[in-house]
């Protein structure tokens, strides 16, 4: 196992952190996350997240730069990494929905648009093609960490000032999710389709 490959399965493992920490109910055995006066209330609980979502982000750009300037990139690096991804972003979606941080729409969306890109990714992969990342979908990516950073540090520094960045970069980044995935499909319906094996007839 590469570096690379070692920092995908760090990403993991903080993702289940992560899951744990945002769902176990400290409550029922006792444990209180200090909550401070600020802003109508600021739990650690979510700050403490934050810090790990961030760290596990970051991750997701060491280990596929390291594994492309030090030419390790692997298969099961590959396939590890497009887990780790899915499993941080749309685990902390989900639960954030769960409780009432950001609208429920947004990882419908999402995660919606993520079973549609991989059923297109896989059936061009059995036919032996590589469907590449675009960037609508790079973008979507980047704007959905941030605005999902930003809510677990309760939108600050922006919500001294009103405005509600966190919740404009997630609609921004479901808006873009729906943008690639139709995008992914127009680049690939002559493939789903078996148009250009008939055309090679």
């Amino acid at each position: 196992m590469n570096l690379p490959t070692k920092i995908t399965v760090f990403r993991l493992i903080l993702t289940v952190i992560l899951i744990i920490l945002l769902c176990f109910p400290f409550y029922d055995i006792g444990l209180q996350f200090p909550t401070f006066n600020v802003l109508g209330g600021v739990s650690l609980h979510y700050i403490i997240a934050g810090v790990i979502f961030v760290v596990a982000s970051l991750t997701d750009f060491f280990d596929g730069y390291l594994a492309r300037k030090n030419n390790q990139v692997t298969n099961t690096g590959k396939m590890l990494d497009a887990i780790a991804d899915k499993a941080l972003v749309n685990s902390v979606l989900i639960i954030l929905a769960g409780q009432n941080m950001i609208p429920a729409i947004i990882p419908v969306i999402i995660v919606l648009r993520d079973i549609v890109v991989n059923a297109i990714k896989m059936e061009a992969a059995g036919r032996g093609r590589v469907v590449a990342a675009i960037g609508s979908g790079k973008l979507k990516t980047a704007t959905l960490m941030v605005g999902t950073t930003l809510v677990f540090f309760y939108n600050v520094p922006f919500e001294f000032i009103n405005i509600s960045l966190a919740q404009f970069l997630l609609y921004v980044a479901t808006v873009l999710s729906i943008i690639s995935a139709i995008q992914y499909f127009n680049m690939n319906k002559a493939l789903i389709f078996g148009k250009e094996e008939n055309q090679n007839l």
